[in-house]
């Protein structure tokens, strides 16, 4: 079988193997002025130590990132293993919501989840299209981290802490 076929598959297929990467959950706030937007992600890295830049990917529709197009700025809250909940509070629904009845400090204007194992706040600096998503680049503005907060982290479909 040549290698191109076995990558080739379905999205089940796909899903399936990136399943098998262990990745952080974060969730990305920003305010346009109107009200806070938020939303789950896992797709995200460090795209360089100099100058500091931060890759954040976020669906084409997202009301997220109309609204961080508006602000120009975002926030990531590192969800710590205690915070699974707000996972899937922050993956679908109302964006009002999202934000009701959770604990949440304003950093630059930008809202953070509170208790996270770490948060940042970034400027947004660029925007590329892939598919139907985009790849923000952020620039780090301020962060905090909480070395006593163990980062939540999604394996194999499941939620996992690091201790």
């Amino acid at each position: 079988m040549r290698t191109e076929d076995r990558l080739a598959g379905t999205d089940t297929r796909f899903r399936d193997f990136m399943t098998q990467w262990p990745t952080g959950v974060a969730v990305i706030t920003t305010d346009d002025g109107s009200a806070p937007a938020g939303c789950t992600v896992n797709a995200m890295m460090s795209l360089s130590v100099r100058p500091p830049a931060l890759l954040v990917s976020l669906a084409d529709g997202s009301g997220t990132l109309r609204a961080i197009r508006r602000s120009r700025a975002f926030g990531v809250s590192v969800l710590c293993s205690r915070q699974a909940d707000l996972c899937g509070r922050f993956a679908a629904g109302a964006q009002a919501d999202r934000f009701r009845g959770v604990p949440t400090h304003v950093v630059r204007g930008v809202p953070l989840l509170s208790d996270a194992a770490a948060s940042m706040v970034c400027a947004l600096r660029d925007e590329l299209a892939y598919a139907d998503h985009a790849l923000l680049v952020g620039a780090p503005l301020w962060h905090e981290v909480d070395p006593g907060n163990p980062p939540l982290v999604l394996h194999q479909r499941a939620f996992h802490a690091l201790d």
